[in-house]
């Protein structure tokens, strides 16, 4: 990845960083209360990080270098899947505001986003970073990130199980149906099921 790439990738993670620090102090202060807190996302995250150690146990040293792929196109690819992922994962985090959370958890006041984003996936967020890291795996032709991409995928798998779970219970009357309309983490997979959302 030659230096532009790399500085273009990096300003991208360094931006979605400093909204989701912005975010969480500001969430700290002004959000509504916790009202109530699913199951932690730690086995999940543990899991994950155990992919990650099995597959890279010395951090990628020479199996990345070994089957890395040097291609202009893929790495165009990438930068362009990057930078639509990163507009996206930041129009996420701020139409969510104060309802965001680290941990699964409704909150006092609890509304759920069915606009905007919330209109293209059910976790755009989750969507957003996902497509940073395939697009950062492109960008780089390396299989260190495309194993974290998996690893990532993994380890959200049961946050958004959990997450679901407690906007079920939260809004019995409207999330069955918002559930049907949007799919999960692929934008129009609900066009390929006849309308309905997985």
């Amino acid at each position: 990845m030659d230096r532009v790439t790399s500085a273009v990738v990096a300003s991208c993670w360094g931006l979605v960083a400093a909204v989701w620090i912005a975010g969480a102090i500001y969430g700290a202060v002004k959000g509504p209360a916790v009202r109530s807190r699913g199951h932690g996302s730690l086995p999940w995250i543990l899991a994950a990080a155990g992919v990650w150690l099995v597959v890279f146990p010395h951090g990628g040293q020479g199996f990345d270098q070994r089957y890395a792929v040097r291609d202009l196109g893929l790495e165009g690819s990438g930068l362009a899947v990057v930078l639509g992922a990163t507009a996206f994962t930041v129009w996420a985090r701020l139409a969510l505001g104060t309802m965001w959370s680290w941990a699964p958890v409704t909150k006092e006041g609890h509304q759920l986003r069915t606009t905007g984003p919330y209109a293209i996936t059910r976790h755009p967020i989750y969507t957003g970073l996902i497509g940073m890291l395939a697009g950062t795996a492109l960008a780089e032709g390396s299989p260190f990130w495309a194993v974290l991409v998996v690893a990532v995928v993994v380890g959200l798998y049961g946050k958004i199980r959990e997450e679901e779970r407690l906007m079920a219970n939260q809004f019995p009357g409207e999330y069955p149906g918002y559930r049907r309309r949007v799919p999960q983490l692929v934008p129009g997979l609900h066009l390929l099921h006849g309308g309905h959302a997985q």
